[in-house]
């Protein structure tokens, strides 16, 4: 049975059970800011609404810990999570405009950069009959 769990796991013998993901250990510092912002945000719209932890975590299906992780920034929360906070507090809409592709001006530069220089390499002739 040990055999099979190494073959199956082999990193689980040798200590390293954990995947380690530099994101989430040392995240780039804007990403780091704007998540601690978010979650500073949350709270404020949690406790303006006088809510506690515990009914928020009930309403958006999670636990406790979820939440507060959350409100702290933590990079390892799931994004379902902020999205579920927001919802719950009846600011979701702005989600759905993030990275809405008509207003991504720097993506639809490129795009356009790349249709007007765009060239295909004609195959030429094939004289095989």
């Amino acid at each position: 049975m040990l055999l099979k769990a190494y073959y199956a796991f082999p990193s689980a013998l040798q200590g390293n059970m954990v995947a380690r993901n530099a994101l989430l250990q040392a995240p780039p510092y804007p990403v780091e800011q704007a998540l601690k912002h978010l979650g500073e945000n949350l709270r404020t719209a949690r406790t303006r609404r006088k809510l506690t932890i515990g009914e928020v975590a009930q309403k958006i299906g999670t636990g406790p810990r979820a939440v507060m992780d959350a409100e702290k920034g933590k990079p390892s929360t799931m994004i379902g999570v902020y999205a579920a906070l927001l919802w719950a507090y009846d600011l979701l809409q702005p989600l759905g405009e993030l990275a809405n592709p008509p207003t991504d001006e720097q993506g639809l530069r490129l795009a356009s950069a790349r249709r007007q220089t765009r060239v295909r390499k004609s195959k030429g002739l094939d004289s095989d009959f």
